[in-house]
């Protein structure tokens, strides 16, 4: 029998290794505009948004000064930060934009509208807003139709 989670289930935090401490705090507070909660020494720190006690630990645990990792290497290939409207993401693109953080890729899948782009050490970072499930597309069979289509950034920033 295959086993199913519970479909009340969430993803919760992510634990990122880094190599510089204090340079990624920098980055996810002041770019992606979390709030520092807890730090355990020059080792760690734990940050969110709206006072949770954190979706992202960063740690120098066993990284502290080492390199980005390879293209190629396995490993995360994003963490995914969900706003709750369209305007919200644009508001964070802006200040993204604000801080000459280089964007990768900016696409509309359908069923979310997503920027993506990278921390100090390699980590890829997705910035999405999903559309209300009942504007997914789908096919003739109700199922999932997801795309990579562009995503209008002059569009979504208008709406900043």
């Amino acid at each position: 029998m295959t086993y199913k989670a519970d479909p009340g289930t969430t993803i919760g935090h992510t634990h990122l290794k880094v190599s510089d401490l204090e340079r990624s705090i920098a980055f996810y507070r002041d770019v992606i505009g979390l709030d520092v909660q807890q730090t355990y020494g020059s080792d760690a720190a734990f940050m969110s948004a709206g006072g949770y006690h954190h979706h992202i630990g960063l740690n120098t645990w066993r990284s502290r000064g080492g390199p980005r990792p390879a293209p190629n290497a396995t490993g995360l290939f994003h963490v995914a930060f969900l706003y709750p409207t369209r305007k919200a993401l644009a508001q964070a693109l802006t200040n993204v934009l604000a801080h000459n953080v280089r964007i990768d890729g900016a696409s509309d899948h359908g069923v979310s509208q997503a920027i993506y782009l990278d921390d100090p050490d390699g980590n890829g970072i997705e910035l999405y807003w999903d559309r209300a499930p009942e504007d997914w597309p789908r096919n003739a069979d109700g199922d999932l139709s997801m795309t990579t289509d562009r995503l209008d950034l002059d569009a979504l920033l208008a709406e900043a």
